[in-house]
């Protein structure tokens, strides 16, 4: 069976980093604003947020027993080809490509030219160009060249080298949870804000109950937490990986839920709710009314560096997907090709980059959110629930924090994930549609280019 030719040179302190990295950024940093809006109550803010963690954590605990038998790059892909077959396992990493890692890279590139738009006005969504172009409408603006800037910036730094991307992946994720903590400590101890502002009900701007729009709202907090199950695509290049990929997938996900609470109770501490209502940059918002405008500045900067970590996490660990199915004749060989001094993905780093820049022209911030949301929680639905079918294989090692009370932990993972998909193609018919309309893409090219190619087998353990 072939080896890989990716180097095992990851750490528990490098995969956690990757971990914190994809799960700290974009969603924390801009969504509560929405949140406000939906639910117009600052506890329930706090408790969706508190949900996610929950459900992140069963995740997390799902995905290590699954990591553990099946130690190879690719995440979901290993996970529902190892399940499902192999059909489905294509549909996986063919999401991935534009919904799990490309649009999400955009987002959080937006992000960026959002938070620096506190220091050069002309970057604010306000200042955007469009031009319909046919059925598609071409955003241009100083946000977009910015965005795709950063995009091409961490593209090429990933072709040079994994190594040298983590060591920058490190700092910038050291950064980032300093950031927060001072943020989090000074906020409540020396900010001027109001703890009234738990009490002060908000104006809800959606139509819908509480309690759907709490089951919709959750797609937002999933977006959030989306990376808990981050270290699993680089599962090729951890050393020692059945100890390593549990403790940073567990260590990881319940830090950045420790962070987010301390957060969110900040971000109202600082602002009241209908303050923040559709505001994207909700962390410089409450900075400014916690520090005042000079202060506030340091936090938007630092906030910005914050959002720059998730891009290179996301950088790092989407190529590997589409790597790994292109070395098991599931993808578009390009995908394999390993640079000769390098030793990286390039092709794939390289094709990545440029949807991600596509996407910013073409998209806004929020409908690549809600897209994004539906085609990840789908996806690790059926991770999730593939491990019904594989614990009934010989050899199968369980993880004894998953094994609790089983089935509880995958099967309340699942039949909450079933729950919120349901109300979202009845609810967000547009994004939901869009999504189901990428797999349909996908599905039609596996058939017609890729059902009849012969798969390679890789070993399942190590």
């Amino acid at each position: 069976m072939p080896q890989s030719k990716l180097l095992r040179e990851l750490g528990v302190f490098s995969a956690t980093a990757i971990v914190v990295s994809n799960m700290i950024g974009t969603g924390i940093f801009t969504t509560t604003g929405f949140l406000a809006g939906d639910l117009g109550s600052a506890w329930l803010v706090v408790a969706i947020w508190f949900a996610g963690a929950v459900l992140a954590l069963a995740g997390a605990l799902c995905y290590s027993e699954l990591g553990i038998n099946f130690p190879r790059s690719g995440g979901e892909y290993v996970y529902l080809t190892e399940a499902w077959g192999p059909g489905w396992g294509f549909l996986t990493g063919w999401v991935s490509f534009f919904a799990g890692f490309s649009a999400p890279i955009a987002a959080g590139a937006l992000a960026v030219a959002g938070y620096l738009a506190y220091f050069f006005p002309a970057l604010k969504a306000s200042e955007i160009g469009s031009i319909r172009a046919g059925f598609l409408t071409l955003h241009l603006g100083p946000a977009q060249l910015v965005a795709c800037a950063v995009v091409l910036a961490f593209t090429t730094l990933n072709v040079f080298g994994l190594l040298r991307a983590a060591r920058i992946q490190n700092v910038l994720t050291t950064l980032k949870i300093i950031t927060i903590v001072c943020f989090i400590v000074l906020g409540a101890s020396f900010g001027h804000g109001d703890w009234g502002h738990f009490m002060a009900a908000g104006q809800r701007t959606s139509p819908h109950s509480l309690g759907v729009q709490f089951l919709i709202s959750l797609v937002w907090v999933f977006f959030g937490y989306s990376g808990w199950n981050a270290a699993t695509y680089v599962a090729e290049e951890l050393r020692d990986p059945e100890r390593t990929l549990p403790r940073s997938l567990l260590a990881g996900t319940a830090l950045v839920a420790v962070l987010y609470a301390g957060l969110n109770i900040v971000f109202i501490y600082g602002a009241p709710l209908d303050a923040m209502k559709g505001v994207v940059g909700v962390g410089s918002l409450a900075a400014q009314s916690l520090f005042g405008p000079a202060v506030a500045g340091a936090f938007s900067a630092l906030m910005a560096l914050a959002l720059l970590s998730t891009v290179n996490a996301m950088t790092i660990i989407g190529p590997r997907v589409y790597y790994a199915m292109a070395e098991n004749g599931a993808f578009f060989r390009a995908a394999e090709r390993i640079h000769p001094r390098w030793n990286t993905p390039w092709v794939a780093i390289g094709a990545q980059g440029a949807c991600c820049c596509v996407l910013i022209i073409t998209g806004t911030f929020e409908s690549l959110v809600q897209y994004v949301g539906f085609s990840l929680w789908l996806f690790t639905m059926l991770a999730v629930l593939g491990l019904f079918r594989l614990r009934r294989r010989p050899g199968w090692k369980s993880l004894p924090a998953a094994n609790v009370a089983f089935p509880l932990i995958p099967g309340v993972y699942v039949a909450i994930s079933a729950w919120v998909l349901i109300y979202m193609v009845l609810l967000r018919p547009k994004e939901s549609g869009l999504g189901l309309l990428t797999m349909a893409g996908g599905a039609l090219i596996y058939l017609l280019a890729l059902r009849r190619k012969p798969a390679v087998r890789r070993a399942t353990t190590l």
